[in-house]
């Protein structure tokens, strides 16, 4: 399931050594950005899974346990979640490749048009992507199949967000109120009422919701 990730982590690491040495300006600020982003990833990755073979050899040890023949998996209660498109579009969200990571997920929906995950990833890169309107439609598709009060709760309020941005503040102040009625206790749609209610100020999107990506 890495295999994707580490290939686009090659694949740039690669553009990254071809273009450097003859890049100026804002290019090879650029450039160092991402090479510094993917230092990171790798050692976060590394950090992880050493912390994890460690714990694995030490419960080996202690149970004798032996490896046995590798069996089918079972089917994953979301079937999407193991379709190449979407292992590799989380990796394309990961490297913020977000076009990239919507051709992905694309590809997801049309096999799986509600999949809520898919979906939420969609609304996120296109968002990055500066268009609006089509995180809007993903976002407003999400809505019709979810449950779960404080989900619905964080759809309206970045739905509240996209509109307070295109300053169409009595919409957003609307899906700011639906927030509310789903989870009075989710802090940003008071502040985001606030910004509606100014004109103007710093919207909160939500860090709950982004951090489900």
């Amino acid at each position: 399931m890495f295999q994707h990730l580490f290939a686009e982590m090659n694949k740039m690491l690669q553009e990254i050594a071809r273009d450097y040495p003859s890049s100026e300006g804002e290019y090879r600020n650029e450039l160092i950005r991402k090479y510094n982003m993917l230092h990171r990833l790798s050692d976060k990755v590394m950090d992880e899974w050493l912390a994890f073979a460690e714990q694995l050899s030490q419960f080996r040890e202690q149970t004798e346990l032996q490896l046995e023949p590798e069996e089918e998996v079972p089917q994953q209660e979301a079937p999407e979640l193991a379709m190449d498109s979407f292992v590799r579009g989380q990796g394309y969200y990961k490297l913020l490749m977000y076009g990239k990571c919507i051709q992905q997920f694309q590809e997801v929906i049309r096999r799986y048009p509600d999949s809520l995950a898919a979906r939420l990833y969609l609304a996120m890169a296109y968002l990055q992507e500066g268009d609006a309107e089509t995180a809007w439609s993903h976002l407003n598709h999400m809505l019709a199949l979810i449950r779960e009060s404080k989900l619905k709760a964080m759809i309206y309020n970045a739905m509240g967000c996209i509109r307070a941005s295109q300053e169409r503040f009595h919409e957003a102040s609307e899906l700011f109120g639906l927030s509310l009625q789903h989870d009075p206790a989710l802090p940003e749609p008071n502040v985001n009422l606030e910004v509606c209610r100014k004109k103007g100020g710093k919207l909160q999107f939500g860090e709950q919701l982004v951090s489900l990506l």
